[in-house]
């Protein structure tokens, strides 16, 4: 979002003119041995995202015509305290840190289309399951973006304060907007951290999809629509591997979704509650970036592969430009119409414009700790529980099949969609058979099961909670959602995971590197022999006894006490109520004013 001290910076900027340069493309060669998705993977990012699937009416040149600044790489400094006076705001940078702003401008958000696609082609490999590989060894040089990623996030980080470990300050009571995009496993965690607000008396509205509407509301958390179905999100997801193998008969599902969702942002935040027609305006915001990850040197961005370790940081680099891309005609076009704020450059990096944001990550730091290399803006506050297994009612015909023999294995993939359903069920049913194990398989969104013959010792289920179920059983499969992988090894279950696209893979290497798993198997290389083999693994004592001892670990941790703590942590010392009276002129836009003045958001990236 713009502030009035960005703009201030960008002035520090003139000289540059933007200029897209629409040259025409070369051909690319196709690679041996490449699918037809793969094949010429850089025209269709630069032409064909940059046409279509961005998905605005307005062309990048006909958006930077407005007499508004452009937010290059000078929007990414943080905000600044109002404090301070406007001359010591022109001098935070020095000149070496300008002109090193200056060259990375220059020599890539000006880059003819030529040039971009030559960065794309020797630094990104998109694999057919979605994720990015990363390149450092080709004859590109990456200095150039190594430097742009240290503009972006090193010279302006010195100017933000973090704040000490422990608060001790007043906290009012917020208007809070959770604005959640995604499945039941995305929207769940959020529903826990909002009960929790609501006991400090903060008033908190949920926006999501209108198919959790009935699952917010029974819990007693105020609701507001977003945009998109999250079913036909998924589907798509499924078929293109998490947005970034996209091709033509894909875009205008991406158009539609996209903009349902950005769209309906701005009403969440500030339109009156649509049953009660209560008013509220947000004084905060929690999110759940899907895609955001918090650069480190420790491991690479979950949607990436990079062999080097050295690269790591620069995965998220990548990781953003390559959906940035996807997103930007929208979000520029939404930036422009909507709040009336300059578009952001094309080639920005994006991640460094909220590198200065809290974030809190919903994992246990038992799976993943927190790197070194983030500061306390940066909080893994541990798995966020709803706990709705105590509440549950099963089916009788559940409750005696379960104890009518061992403990079950349980199989399902959640809200992805199968393409071969019959073909998955066949390899679960034979493998089951092959290791003489019980199992529950849940249907999910794929409808496991609707076509195949069901022997007396599986059981297929369509409806329950993961927390009252997994419990009950001796082991799990699933696809590496971070919402059932976190009630798995709460449940003390040795897991494996059956990755389809994104972030998916790097859950299912962290539960094979906590020896609670085997080793991932992607859904293109399942088979009855690697299933039987996984499942022979996860009944092996000293994995059941290591999943028992992570389990007790998980289990001493708050998640959502932990949450709520980071969130009234980084609250600014002085919080906008109400936006300021202005009767001589237009009232201001609430979500505009908000983001000039209350410049601190909270950002829940990667949530189960």
């Amino acid at each position: 979002m713009a502030r009035n001290d960005e703009i201030e910076v960008l002035n520090e900027c003139e000289g540059i003119e933007e200029s897209e340069g629409k040259k025409e493309l070369g051909e690319r060669p196709s690679a041996a041995g490449s699918s037809p998705e793969l094949v010429g993977i850089a025209d269709f990012i630069v032409r064909s995202l940059d046409e279509k699937f961005s998905g605005s009416a307005e062309s990048d040149s006909e958006l930077y015509s407005s007499p508004q600044p452009v937010l290059g790489h000078c929007n990414t400094a943080p905000a600044r305290p109002s404090s301070l006076s406007q001359s010591s705001r022109s001098h935070e940078l020095t000149g070496t840190e300008r002109r090193g702003v200056l060259k990375v401008d220059l020599t890539l958000d000006k880059l003819p289309e030529k040039e971009k696609k030559k960065i794309i082609e020797n630094l990104v490999r998109i694999q057919q399951d979605g994720t990015v590989d990363v390149d450092v060894t080709s004859g590109f040089n990456v200095s150039e973006l190594l430097e742009l990623d240290a503009v972006g996030s090193s010279p302006f980080a010195f100017n933000v304060k973090e704040e000490a470990s422990e608060y001790n300050k007043s906290v009012p009571r917020l208007n809070v907007a959770m604005l959640v995009v995604g499945t039941r496993g995305d929207v769940q965690p959020f529903i826990a951290f909002a009960k929790r607000l609501q006991e400090f008396g903060h008033n908190v509205r949920l926006a999501t999809h209108v198919n959790f509407r009935k699952f917010v509301k029974s819990a007693g958390v105020d609701f507001y629509p977003l945009g998109g179905d999250p079913k036909i999100m998924a589907a798509y997801m499924a078929r293109t591997k998490g947005f970034l193998l996209s091709g033509p008969t894909e875009i205008s599902t991406q158009r539609k979704q996209l903009k349902e969702i950005i769209y309906s942002l701005l009403p969440a935040c500030t339109e009156p509650d649509l049953d009660t027609g209560a008013p509220f305006h947000a004084q905060a915001i929690i999110a759940n970036p899907p895609a955001y990850g918090r650069p480190t040197n420790e491991f690479p961005h979950p949607f990436a592969r990079v062999p080097q370790s050295a690269a790591y940081r620069l995965s998220y680099l990548i990781v953003d430009l390559v959906v940035w891309w996807g997103i930007r005609g929208y979000i520029n076009e939404f930036r422009k119409k909507k709040l009336k704020l300059p578009p952001i450059a094309y080639f920005s990096t994006y991640h460094g414009s909220i590198s200065h944001l809290p974030t809190a990550y919903m994992w246990s730091p038992q799976l993943v700790p927190k790197p070194a290399d983030w500061g306390s803006l940066v909080d893994v506050v541990g798995y966020c529980f709803l706990n709705l297994g105590p509440k549950y009612q099963p089916p009788r015909e559940l409750v005696e099949w379960i104890e009518q023999g061992s403990q079950p294995i349980y199989i399902g993939f959640g809200s992805i969609p199968l393409d071969d359903e019959k073909n998955i069920m066949a390899i679960i049913l034979e493998a089951l058979k092959e290791t003489g194990q019980r199992g529950i398989i849940g249907r999910g969104w794929g409808s496991l099961g609707s076509l195949s013959e069901i022997p007396v010792d599986v059981y297929l289920l369509d409806d329950c909670p993961h927390d009252w179920l997994f419990p009950r059983c001796t082991a799990v499969v699933h696809h590496g959602g971070a919402g059932t992988t976190a009630t798995g090894l709460r449940a003390g279950c040795p897991t494996t995971i059956i990755p389809f696209f994104g972030d998916q893979f790097f859950w299912g290497d962290r539960i094979h590197a906590e020896g609670v798993g085997p080793a991932p198997i992607p859904i293109s290389e399942l088979t009855v022999e690697r299933l039987c083999s996984a499942l022979k693994f996860m009944l092996e004592p000293e994995v059941k006894l290591r999943a028992m001892e992570l389990a007790r670990e998980i289990e001493n941790e708050e998640g959502v006490a932990n949450a709520v703590n980071a969130f009234h942590r980084h609250l600014p010392a002085e919080i906008p109520i109400a936006p300021p009276e202005t009767p001589d002129l237009e009232p201001p836009n609430p979500f505009e004013y908000l983001c000039q003045v209350f410049e601190r958001w909270c950002c829940l990236p990667l949530a189960p």
